[in-house]
């Protein structure tokens, strides 16, 4: 079973490290999107920088799915680190698994390929859970898995809204105040 953990572990440390790489690759887009909605409303194009802003709030959006993803991620491959240390298994695979099947569905528009990732991930924890019922004669509460897989989701959703704190577009008042 410890062999099945680290797998789960190893997997979801390739999800993190694509997640990032999309991360920066979007964040960087943000970044020249919102210089072109500046340069557009500087030259008195509103129309065009309002096409920019559009823009800008699609990555943003997709910003914060990965960024909500990457964190309930990051709980769950602690989590599991715990559990292969310690071996408290079916009180923390059955959230992490739940929380998986919610933001794999999420992350689907943003990085398709990563689904399909995580089902195999969700899949091997599906069978380390099994395993672990069949030695020790353990009843999972899935109800109890799922309230701790909300509130997780919960806090991360938190979090990634204060992280996510980007520069908005200028107001008028803001551009007469600095000379657009």
């Amino acid at each position: 079973m410890r062999k099945k953990i680290g797998k789960a572990i190893r997997a979801l440390d390739l999800q993190l490290g694509k997640l990032d790489r999309a991360r920066v690759k979007l964040a960087q887009k943000d970044k020249r999107y919102y210089n072109k909605v500046v340069k557009a409303l500087t030259a008195h194009k509103r129309k065009k920088a309002i096409v920019y802003a559009n823009e800008m709030a699609e990555v943003r959006k997709a910003l914060k799915t990965i960024n909500q993803t990457k964190l309930a991620i990051e709980h769950i491959s602690l989590r599991l680190n715990t559990v292969r240390d310690i071996g408290d298994i079916v009180t923390t695979i059955a959230p992490a698994t739940s929380i998986l099947r919610a933001t794999r569905g999420n992350l689907a528009d943003v990085l398709p390929r990563a689904e399909e990732e995580f089902d195999t991930v969700s899949d091997i924890l599906g069978s380390v859970l099994v395993e672990a019922g069949q030695m020790g004669g353990i009843t999972i509460n899935f109800s109890t898995a799922n309230v701790e897989a909300e509130k997780i989701l919960r806090e991360a959703e938190a979090q990634v809204e204060r992280e996510i704190r980007l520069p908005s577009v200028p107001s008028a008042v803001e551009r007469e105040e600095i000379g657009f």
